[in-house]
């Protein structure tokens, strides 16, 4: 017996019974199925989404003002709507788009597709409410119609699908497969798309209502001929990618012969033509299959498993076809940056393609954050929104991934300037040990700007808890029941990675990626004096780095704005190719680090500052018009000049910083003259307040830049023992003098 609940309707608008009504009725079949083997938890899921996505289609069709929804039997959705073309061509629409959304769901919970029921009637004018008689035949009509088979051939859309084939109504778009090591375009995918204003510009009812006509070769033979002839000019080992079912290539009636001859028009060979086997499901006449594909590879096309990961696409198949390449499906891709386990997999699928011959091309890519994570585990190709979204005709690459560096690139390249890596640290979440689990899974869900938590004891760190870690153990089988009443500690990490508040930010990525594979992309936990000072995403590290990056591009300081190493090494090149004699000024400060420990780095910043302004304003009082200064990282300077000028800018400059420093200091501290911290060591004793040393040496005729280096290194060495502000000149010959 059909249980009647309460209505439910989803909007204030109602339907205008001037337009006839239509009852559209999708049902899910294997209702009680699927109940026993996977729960009710899972049925109220799928229940859910059917709503969500009939909802979502009526919003596109415009249906949302008109549309009104019954709750009646579970594993059933009714919906009022009006008709706007044929009953059976909007029901088909609804649930052809349904099952495409809940696929999702159904691949990740039991590894299997949906087949969902489909009925319609027409509903006469009238109050529509499920007390109305005209209601219930209605219904009854629909239900009858969801346990015969559909013959798509009654359908006008079949009639509408034919003139599209018949007229050649099909467009290619271009989307572009990324080489991620090299920066370059592999090539593009083709995808097809119907008529504009038309549900067939979408791909899935072209192909869906191609097989369930029969049409498919026929689908796939059109899209084939405007892909290659639209294609334009491809350079060298560059591809396209063509989408071919398997029963299309098993067909005894599938030759290339035609395509061979477009190839040749557009000025292609088979070697710039990639077929990509897009089904999901199994295929039934494996030995023709197979026969057929190597007799299609002896001529030079080569092959890409699609969707690897989803359905049929798994291993077995990619061990017997052996493709060129790997596309692994978005659902694999979709926040790969943020699940360690999807990383893990990733990797793993890299690791056997480099064994078995194959290439990598991760496909779905949306964000950034995801492929950087991607290149860093050594994905070879990517494609999706964020390299380029599909057009007509063929795409370059978006402006954004053109200069795409994973965390390891840029943590591996020389960057002298780095800031330490408590400038970019955040705000901490602590707990102590004793904090519950489901208080901090409470936590993240009211939190979605903060994505971990530090366990602490007497405010020095000794745990964290990511919160994918953390969803990932609760969504276990018994994950609730095991650790949502227990202490943080069972979940935490307990050997995360902790770097002091002063090592350059570099150097703290080059630790972040020697983590394993599961830990790779979790927080690093930032402490001063051994307590918890707060928290860097490895986002921010890389962020950090490549505006770096941006700023030695320039050749400039990212502090100071002077500019830095390649200037200072082009500029005593020039001048020594040149023959011109020239003195340089080291300069660099003592004390800093100390002082930047104790007052901080906003305050360190600001001395640096002070002592880049001090050399500018003596440089342009006392020196010739092409006198250079460089700041070439952290707390030292550089001045090329002539020898005349030496005195009076080392004069200069010592007496002005000792005497503006001081405004640095606390009252007291000036007034002491002196500090007590802690040095290198980690012994506290007194330290004098920040003075700056200046070491002087001559150039008179050809030297290396390694003589240079090595000479101004021991002055300044000398300098620097020299207590207070200082300057020394070297007293040797200069360098190049014979």
């Amino acid at each position: 017996m059909h249980m009647e609940l309460p209505i439910h309707v989803s909007n204030d608008a109602r339907l205008n019974l001037a337009i006839p009504n239509i009852l559209i009725l999708i049902t899910i079949r294997d209702y009680s199925i699927l109940k026993e083997m996977y729960g009710q938890d899972f049925i109220n899921l799928l229940e859910k989404e059917l709503k969500a996505t009939l909802a979502d289609t009526a919003h596109k069709n415009n249906d949302s003002q008109h549309i009104q929804f019954f709750a009646i039997n579970r594993g059933e959705s009714a919906f009022l709507v009006q008709q706007r073309s044929a009953p059976a061509d909007i029901a088909y629409e609804y649930k052809l788009q349904a099952q495409l959304d809940l696929k999702r769901t159904m691949l990740r919970q039991t590894g299997m597709g949906i087949e969902l029921g489909m009925g319609y009637a027409k509903v006469e004018s009238g109050p529509n409410n499920m007390n109305n008689i005209h209601f219930h035949h209605a219904l009854i009509e629909a239900r009858r119609k969801t346990r015969t088979q559909l013959n798509m051939k009654e359908l006008s859309i079949a009639g509408h699908f034919n003139s599209i084939l018949s007229q050649g109504l099909v467009n290619a778009h271009y989307q572009p497969i990324m080489d991620f090591k090299t920066g370059s375009i592999l090539g593009w995918e083709s995808l097809a798309r119907g008529p504009k204003e038309s549900s067939f510009r979408h791909p899935i009812f072209l192909f869906e209502t191609a097989e369930q006509l029969g049409r498919l070769f026929a689908l796939e033979k059109l899209c084939r001929e405007v892909a290659i002839k639209n294609i334009g000019t491809l350079q060298k080992g560059q591809k396209l990618f063509l989408n071919i079912h398997p029963k299309t290539m098993a067909d005894p009636h599938f030759t290339p012969g035609k395509t061979l001859e477009l190839m040749q028009e557009a000025g292609l060979s088979p070697k710039n033509i990639v077929f990509e086997i897009t089904e999901r499901h199994s295929v039934q006449e494996f030995d023709l299959f197979y026969r057929t594909l190597d007799h299609y590879r002896s001529q030079g096309f080569q092959i890409a498993v699609d969707d690897a990961g989803a359905g049929y696409a798994g291993l077995t198949m990619i061990a017997e076809l052996q493709p060129e390449y790997i596309k692994l499906d978005k659902l694999l891709i979709d926040d790969v940056h943020k699940d360690p386990v999807k990383r893990a997999l990733v990797e793993t699928t890299v690791t056997f393609a480099d064994k078995i011959g194959s290439q990598i091309i991760a496909e779905g890519i949306e964000t950034k954050a995801q492929a950087i994570c991607l290149k860093n585990i050594g994905v070879h190709y990517g494609q999706g929104y964020f390299i380029a979204k599909p057009a007509t005709p063929k795409p370059d690459l978006t402006n954004e991934c053109i200069s795409l560096q994973s965390v390891g690139d840029i943590a591996n390249q020389s960057i002298t300037c780095s800031l330490p890596i408590g400038k970019i640290a955040q705000p901490p979440h602590a707990v102590v040990s004793k904090t519950l689990v489901s208080m901090a899974q409470d936590f993240f869900n009211e939190n979605s700007k903060l994505s971990s938590i530090v366990v602490v004891e007497n405010a020095m760190p000794k745990g964290l808890v990511m919160e994918y870690h953390l969803n990932r153990q609760l969504s276990s089988q018994y994950g609730i029941a095991l650790y949502h009443k227990r202490s943080i500690d069972t979940v935490m990490d307990s050997s995360p990675l902790i770097v002091d508040i002063g090592i350059p930010v570099e150097q703290a990525a080059r630790q972040a990626m020697k983590r394993e594979p599961l830990k790779a992309y979790d927080d690093l936990i930032i402490t001063r004096k051994g307590k918890l000072y707060g928290i860097v995403t490895v986002q921010n590290i890389l962020s950090t780095l490549a505006k770096i990056q941006v700023e030695m591009a320039k050749g400039t300081n990212p502090l100071t704005g002077l500019p830095g190493n390649v200037a200072l090494e082009q500029e005593v090149e020039n001048r020594i190719a040149q023959n011109r004699k020239f003195s340089i000024i080291y300069g660099d400060l003592d004390h800093f680090k100390v002082y930047n420990d104790t007052y901080g780095f906003k305050n360190g910043d600001r001395v640096i500052k002070l002592a880049a302004d001090i050399l500018t304003w003596a440089t342009k009082k006392h020196a010739p018009q092409d006198a250079n200064l460089c700041h070439i990282g952290g707390d030292d300077f550089v001045l090329i000049t002539n020898h005349e000028s030496i005195d009076r800018i080392c004069t200069s400059v010592t007496r002005c910083f000792g005497r503006l420093v001081k405004n640095c200091y606390c009252a007291e501290d000036q007034d002491r003259g002196w500090i007590k911290a802690k040095g290198r060591d980690g012994k506290e004793r007194d330290f004098s307040l920040v003075s700056i040393s200046l070491g002087v040496i001559e150039i008179n005729g050809y030297c290396s830049l390694v003589e240079i280096g090595e000479r101004a290194a021991h002055i300044k060495k000398f300098a620097k023992s020299i207590p207070g502000n200082s300057v020394a000149v070297d007293r040797r010959l200069p360098l190049g003098q014979k």
